[in-house]
């Protein structure tokens, strides 16, 4: 039995988590797939599958097998697509990881109409706020909002985002409407855990001048600042896709934006590899080109 088959088999059962639904897609009997993942066991010496009479999912030796294997079907693919000339249809599960104010609107149309695209590519997509290494979590792509992208890994520019200090209407009214960094000082201060310090710094002609402000709640998660904002707790340091919106309605207010205006930048960051699968490649074009993201 062709070894590279029955992998390609593996790696599509474990995708879609079901025998009959990967023999659907390859055109063979359900039988066919069982005894081709059957045999790529047999010949590595340990089960790669959990398997019930419901579902089917990977065990700790399968998902190892799995995330390698995947990529050296992908590699493969666009090795023999450069040689031959031909186009590969992009497809799999598509694992990406991106920050937490990426759970928007804009994003997930952005999702939708990729898929729409590209209907035989799976997203699994992760907004835990967590920093993770996608090659130990066996993530195909990340995209990262930051000045200074790992050097290890490949990262392509996609669209500047903005980020604005914000308060609502209550807190202003409550504590003062600041006219000049100076006003800052000693003000609740709603903290992103990722950003370094509780101060802010701007520079002037004759130097730089610095404030401090008081932390009253610190998250990662920009969604719960952005909640906490709204509800009056304090001011908060977000990204324009978050917040434009309650803006435009009067429900947040837009903190001496002539002064703190911060522009990072949005990465497409993945591991380094030669070959990029059709999938990942896919994607990152469609970010780029997408003027929604501008």
């Amino acid at each position: 039995m062709d070894s590279l088959v029955s992998m390609r088999v593996f790696c599509l059962v474990a995708e879609l988590k079901s025998f009959a639904a990967a023999a659907e897609r390859l055109r063979i009997s359900p039988a066919m797939a069982s005894k081709h993942v059957m045999q790529l066991e047999k010949r590595l010496g340990t089960r790669l599958l959990n398997r019930t009479s419901r579902r089917v999912s990977l065990n700790e030796s399968g998902t190892l097998y799995f995330e390698q294997a995947r990529q050296m079907l992908d590699s493969l693919d666009e090795v023999e697509a450069a040689v031959s000339k031909a186009t590969v249809v992009p497809r799999g599960t598509l694992r990406l990881t991106a920050p937490v104010w990426m759970a928007n609107p804009l994003f997930a149309q952005m999702l939708a109409d990729y898929q729409a695209r590209y209907p035989e590519v799976c997203l699994d997509v992760d907004l835990s706020g967590r920093l993770i290494n996608l090659v130990e979590d066996g993530f195909d792509l990340a995209l990262r909002a930051t000045g200074a992208p790992d050097e290890s890994l490949i990262a392509r520019p996609i669209t500047k985002v903005a980020f604005y200090m914000v308060a609502s209407p209550a807190f202003l009214e409550r504590t003062g409407r600041p006219a000049r960094l100076a006003d800052l000082a000693g003000r609740a201060l709603l903290h992103y855990a990722l950003y370094p310090g509780d101060s802010l710094s701007v520079k002037r002609d004759g130097g730089v001048e610095t404030v401090k402000l008081k932390p009253v709640l610190r998250s990662g998660n920009e969604t719960l600042l952005h909640m906490a904002a709204l509800e009056g707790m304090g001011l908060a340091f977000l990204p324009k896709w978050l917040v434009a919106d309650d803006l435009a309605a009067g429900r947040l207010v837009h903190i001496l934006p002539d002064e703190l205006l911060f522009d990072g930048r949005l990465f497409a960051v993945y591991p380094s590899r030669k070959y990029l699968s059709a999938k990942v490649r896919t994607f990152i074009d469609f970010v780029v080109a997408d003027k929604r993201m501008r």
